[in-house]
């Protein structure tokens, strides 16, 4: 497997928090962008390629391309962060084979069905239904905005109390 160094949920993707704690912190030579709707949008795709950290790739797949991209074999040195707009593509990564242990919600604003999930992090009922597939599978899900911020482990009491709002 490919070495993925952060597994990270941030609607806005490459951004501040990620150009300047992530990457540096978590020592990443490589971002990949896992978005269907992104991956088929040439003038978005040159925008985000635009604001990665100098002497980082960065890379914008489909779910499907990267499943089987981060199964294969890893390169020497590298050490990437894999990007999302929603735990679901991480869910289905998952359900493809890919062994990622642990996922990072970030940005998650309100929009569409959003509504608030745990801090500042809103999700849609299937974006919740993802997360829940994740944790069954064995995979931590937790929120940390940035490295130097505590962690807020997404249990079955936050699942329960999103769900009882609803």
């Amino acid at each position: 497997m490919r070495n993925v160094v952060w597994s990270r949920v941030d609607d806005r993707l490459i951004h501040g928090e990620v150009v300047t704690a992530w990457t540096p912190s978590m020592n990443a030579n490589c971002i990949l962008i896992v978005d269907d709707g992104v991956a088929a949008d040439t003038f978005n795709k040159r925008v985000i390629k635009s604001l990665a950290p100098a002497g980082v790739k960065v890379f914008v797949i489909t779910v499907e391309k990267a499943a089987e991209r981060l199964v294969a074999e890893g390169k020497p040195g590298e050490r990437i962060i894999v990007l999302t707009k929603s735990p679901i593509a991480f869910a289905q990564l998952i359900d493809a084979g890919v062994p990622i242990r642990q996922v990072n919600l970030g940005g998650m604003g309100i929009r569409g069905n959003r509504r608030p999930f745990v801090k500042n992090v809103s999700a849609s009922p299937e974006e919740v239904d993802a997360i829940e597939r994740m944790r069954e599978k064995g995979v931590r899900v937790f929120y940390q905005l940035v490295p130097e911020q505590g962690v807020t482990e997404v249990d079955d009491a936050i699942i329960k109390k999103y769900r009882s709002e609803a």
